[in-house]
């Protein structure tokens, strides 16, 4: 219950920020727009391909979003107070992941009502999409909280770029990942992050093409989810003792 009472503190702080709300749902709309407006006659930029990427784009700024939020939580000395009651760290945890669900819902909802309207075929895999894309979400709502953890509301920006760098240049999401460079494909940097494995998950479903997603993309998404939530609950809890000294 008191987890609850705290996802829905988060929840109203969420849209206290009206800007920084918009700008999380519009987005991937608007880069919807742009790339569709490119008209370049590649099997990547079709409005099929790309828009999986888009969704994933959007998830690495989820990650700035949540990490925002836990410094300002931090830093607003919020959660030395809450460091009195019984909750456990993995409550916070929760608490928070619930609090971004209903966000990340309504905008895959509103982006994929876009998507349609431009010309994607609408079928059951949108929904089966929107309800893998929760999924998938978890895994950067994790690393935002693992980043808002250790580093101050001033640093969040920094690294959640790095974030966001990191998805677009290692996942595939413009460009196939041969192309992103040398020392990209020699250390084999691209399979061993979970991005790409992200991408061809959602791309899989959206396309209705289970071919592409491998056992090593559910593995590698599945094993960096589970252990970037344990590295979170983790910091998170020694975070909250230090403050509190």
């Amino acid at each position: 219950m008191r987890m609850l009472n705290f996802a829905k503190r988060n929840f109203k702080e969420l849209i206290r920020d009206p800007l920084s709300l918009v700008f999380q749902i519009a987005l991937p709309i608007f880069l919807l727009f742009i790339f569709q407006q490119f008209n370049i006659p590649a099997e990547n930029y079709k409005l099929e391909n790309f828009t999986p990427g888009i969704i994933l784009f959007g998830f690495s700024f989820v990650s700035l979003f949540t990490a925002t939020l836990i410094s300002k939580d931090r830093s607003s000395s919020l959660l030395i107070r809450l460091g009195t009651s019984p909750m456990k760290s993995s409550d916070y945890i929760l608490g928070y992941i619930i609090s971004l669900i209903p966000i990340i819902i309504i905008q895959d909802i509103l982006f994929f009502v876009v998507a349609c309207l431009l010309g994607l075929n609408f079928s059951i895999n949108i929904i089966f999409t929107i309800l893998i894309s929760m999924i998938v979400s978890i895994l950067f709502i994790a690393l935002g909280i693992l980043i808002g953890s250790l580093v101050s509301e001033r640093g969040t920006g920094g690294i959640g770029s790095i974030v966001v760098q990191l998805v677009c240049f290692t996942s595939g999401m413009y460009f196939p990942k041969e192309s992103v460079g040398k020392v990209f494909a020699k250390t084999k940097i691209c399979e061993i992050l979970p991005f790409e494995s992200c991408l061809n998950i959602i791309k899989g479903i959206l396309n209705n093409n289970l071919d592409i997603i491998s056992t090593r993309n559910i593995i590698v998404f599945l094993l960096y989810t589970i252990v970037v939530l344990i590295i979170s609950i983790i910091v998170f809890k020694k975070k909250m003792i230090s403050d509190n000294k």
